[in-house]
């Protein structure tokens, strides 16, 4: 009879040396810290992520029409529609139609729809804030222009 091996010792301490050589790694981890503040923050807007990012490119683009939302979000059409509906049921945009193209519809927030965003786009300053609150304003810029460099 052979000797069984013996079992590798318990592991005391978590190597992630080479997961931390990954972008891919530092991104999502990093993303996944800015999100859960994120939604606990947004919470009583009772806006996600998508959410928060459609408004907010209305607010910033009146008339912003639904393809161009689909282009700037990477959003697929079918996926846009029911978050429109629901922003509408909301009564946070509302649709008209588009000064240059009959064919085209424009989404502008409404009253409501801009005092939430107020509000809303405040908290996000807050929480990014918070989020980068051991980066220099330098490393803040810096981290942003490479992360940029990756998806654009």
């Amino acid at each position: 009879m052979s000797a069984l091996p013996k079992p590798a010792p318990a592991v005391e301490e978590v190597d992630t040396s080479y997961l931390e050589t990954l972008v891919g790694y530092n991104a999502t981890r990093a993303s996944l810290k800015v999100i859960e503040l994120f939604t606990r923050r947004m919470a009583v807007y009772d806006l996600r992520h998508v959410d928060f990012s459609i408004l907010s490119l209305i607010t910033h683009n009146p008339g912003i029409t639904s393809r161009q939302l689909c282009g700037a979000l990477s959003i697929l059409p079918p996926n846009l529609v029911g978050k429109i509906v629901a922003l509408e049921k909301r009564e946070l945009v509302r649709r008209r139609p588009h000064p240059q193209d009959g064919r085209a519809v424009g989404l502008y927030l409404t009253e409501a729809g801009q005092a939430l965003m107020r509000e809303a786009e405040g908290t996000a300053v807050s929480l990014e804030t918070e989020a980068t609150q051991r980066l220099s304003a330098a490393e803040k810029k810096t981290l942003m222009r490479l992360l940029q460099k990756i998806y654009r």
